[in-house]
């Protein structure tokens, strides 16, 4: 009889997991099921296991874990009862559509800095000390995700390149950022002190809780209402912006060119890429230190 806890592949000399994907995507729903489902269902025969309960158990994550969390448990959910269903002559998941408890297009976000926000973030950055202002400079430089950055080592750094590996990377494949001069000033900013993280507030883990040192940055820097992956939709509209080719930008974010041009052009876009960090710094600068009587605002739309 197989139960829940057996169909993620769990063992006791490790977790082995049946999600696709990056092993990041894998470990965090792994880290989903241990802390929200299993407690309640993992000891269940999954043949047993009710759309009832499921809804029930939904109910209550929603409740103390808001509507995000309880849809990506649902994902995670679904990967195992698909699973199973693809290896069964009588089970039926009882995963049903209407399940969900938002709709992508409502999660959407639109919210980009206005050009005297980025100049205050800029500025408080520039004259905080420590590891989380460093990083939000270094995302508004790089386009990157915030737990790329984050997780950053120096082993990744190949002279002025950063080499994302395919296993911290979305889209489950190596990316190389030609990091411009004003990134790799940030990270030049950050004492190593024995440390494999570039942004460490410890000297031996990356830099972890975000939203209290996100809370005094905010009162630093006089800013509220944008979150931290607003920097990423902020740098990307600031590369078209400052003209970048929407294909090279699209690269510098780590996605993936859909369709027959992604499965046959192989090319790398490195030089490509390298201008477009150039372009998207010089441009940031330009808006953070403006020649006096040129300034241009960049509006937002919330």
């Amino acid at each position: 009889m197989q139960y829940l806890k057996l169909e993620t592949g769990m063992k006791e000399d490790g977790d082995q997991v049946i999600f696709s994907g990056t092993m990041r995507t894998a470990g965090r729903r792994l880290r989903d099921l241990k802390r929200l489902v299993f407690p309640a269902l993992g000891d269940r025969p999954i043949t047993e296991i009710k759309r009832s309960e499921i809804v029930g158990l939904l109910d209550q994550i929603q409740i103390s874990n808001g509507p995000v969390m309880a849809d990506r448990v649902l994902a995670a959910l679904r990967v195992i009862m698909n699973w199973h269903t693809s290896r069964s002559d009588d089970f039926r998941s009882p995963i049903a559509k209407g399940m969900s408890r938002t709709k992508s297009k409502e999660r959407a976000r639109r919210r980009i800095l206005s050009d005297e926000e980025i100049r205050k973030v800029w500025t408080a950055a520039a004259k905080a000390e420590g590891s989380f202002p460093a990083l939000v400079k270094f995302l508004l430089l790089t386009c990157a995700r915030r737990s790329e950055a984050a997780e950053m080592t120096f082993a990744e750094l190949k002279g002025g390149d950063w080499e994302l590996p395919a296993a911290r990377n979305k889209t489950g494949l190596n990316l190389v950022r030609p990091l411009s001069e004003a990134a790799l000033d940030v990270i030049r900013s950050q004492r190593r002190d024995g440390s494999r993280y570039v942004f460490t507030a410890t000297n031996s883990l990356p830099i972890v809780s975000f939203s209290k040192r996100k809370a005094e940055f905010d009162k630093a820097s006089g800013t509220s209402g944008w979150r931290i992956h607003d920097l990423r939709r902020t740098s990307r509209s600031l590369m078209s912006r400052a003209g970048v080719n929407s294909d090279h930008a699209e690269r510098c974010l780590g996605h993936v060119i859909r369709g027959v041009r992604g499965t046959y052009d192989r090319h790398e876009y490195y030089d490509e890429k390298k201008h477009a960090y150039g372009a998207l710094a010089t441009l940031i600068e330009r808006i953070a230190n403006p020649p006096k009587g040129n300034v241009t605002p960049l509006r937002s739309k919330a």
